[in-house]
């Protein structure tokens, strides 16, 4: 079997990494695969570090498609996936979560009539105003395998209309849905032993202190770009820093970086500069990232993935976004939607410093995904 991988963004190359080393381990005579890189993401730091360091194979193909606007950017990448899908004739596309090159691979894929496999199916903020929304809505019902890592997103696709145990076999038409696990959990289990080998000096190398530090990631649009949320979410972490003498460590995203100074103002922007416990740094790698996750007192994102990877180590979370397609891990207790309120932010601070979570279920699954994917293709595998 030839499955055809899209992959565009950071957390794409990540969660791919677990399904390489799924066929690799168990099915290497079994299914080929092929591998495409949209260029999407087209920073060093934000995308070829990642092969190196998760050892998956570089790409077949890479689009070098870049920065663009949405339509500009979709619009190259349908266009160039369709000619690698003809060209290679997979029996699946692979596609992950729900970026442009989700986007994109979808609409080509669906056009010249060939099976879609979607990873993390199912997932709703349900805010059609995130671009994400929209791409992993119309990702879904293009499919013919879904894979959703949680009951939510399961009970989410039957919402809308899914069916729960139909028969083989699967078209777009009569599409298979399973709930699987995560496979980020698979890669958490996997990476974090690596991780504190490989990068076993990295946090005495930043002068950071095993739960003496708070962690945050900010990089959404509807953050960076918007000078009031951008201050309000600043001034929070500002207030949160001198309250807890604990460093806020911030590895920037190159959006936040471009914006920072221009939309805090020169006032906020001084005051944070100057604060020596808020530390703004160059972006984290995956491991670097999993070794900071796993030693933060606290985490604050407005990261999807990180909100998620907060859960697999056990950590608060603050979500900066007025929802979350985590829903589980709000029900749970262990993380505070606060949106870009200042006031949000510190009382949810407040609170986890005062009632730290300590119940985790395992709401992701046993680490298996990734295997569990591969055979579900291998046996319904279209011809």
């Amino acid at each position: 079997m030839k499955i055809l991988t899209v992959i565009g963004a950071r957390p794409q190359i990540i969660k791919a990494a677990a399904l390489s080393r799924a066929i690799k381990t168990h099915y290497p005579d079994q299914i080929k695969e092929v591998i495409v890189h949209t260029g999407q993401h087209y920073d060093t730091n934000m995308s070829n570090i990642f092969f190196h360091e998760l050892g998956i194979p570089m790409p077949d193909y890479n689009l070098g498609v870049g920065s663009a606007s949405h339509g500009q950017q979709t619009a190259k990448m349908i266009e160039g996936i369709e000619k690698i899908l003809i060209a290679e004739q997979p029996n699946y596309i692979v596609l992950y979560g729900d970026t442009n090159s989700t986007l994109a691979g979808a609409i080509a894929a669906s056009k010249i009539h060939l099976p879609i496999v979607h990873i993390e199916a199912g997932l709703r903020s349900f805010n059609k105003s995130m671009p994400e929304e929209i791409n992993r809505i119309v990702c879904d019902h293009c499919s013919t395998l879904l894979f959703t890592p949680t009951t939510a997103g399961y009970a989410n696709l039957l919402n809308e209309g899914f069916k729960a145990h139909t028969k083989t076999p699967f078209t777009s038409d009569n599409p298979g849905v399973f709930h699987c696990g995560d496979v980020m959990y698979d890669n958490s289990l996997y990476f974090t032993q690596k991780a504190m080998e490989i990068k076993a000096g990295f946090l005495t190398s930043k002068k950071l202190k095993p739960n003496h530090y708070i962690l945050s990631t900010i990089h959404r649009d509807h953050n960076t770009d918007q000078p009031e949320r951008l201050r309000n979410i600043f001034t929070a972490l500002l207030h949160i820093a001198q309250e807890s003498k604990q460093p806020i460590y911030l590895p920037m995203h190159p959006r936040t970086s471009k914006l920072l100074e221009q939309n805090l103002g020169e006032r906020l922007y001084k005051l944070i500069i100057q604060e020596p416990l808020i530390r703004l740094e160059q972006p984290a790698s995956f491991l670097e990232m999993i070794l900071l996750e796993k030693n933060a007192s606290l985490i604050i994102t407005d990261s999807g993935g990180v909100q998620k990877e907060a859960y697999f180590f056990q950590k608060a979370c603050i979500i900066l976004r007025s929802e979350t397609e985590w829903t589980e891990i709000v029900d749970a207790g262990t993380a505070l939607i606060a949106d870009a309120d200042t006031l949000q932010i510190i009382n949810a601070w407040k609170h986890f410093n005062e009632q730290p979570p300590t119940n985790f279920p395992p709401l992701f699954g046993d680490g298996q995904a990734a295997r569990f994917i591969a055979a579900q293709m291998l046996s319904n595998q279209v011809e």
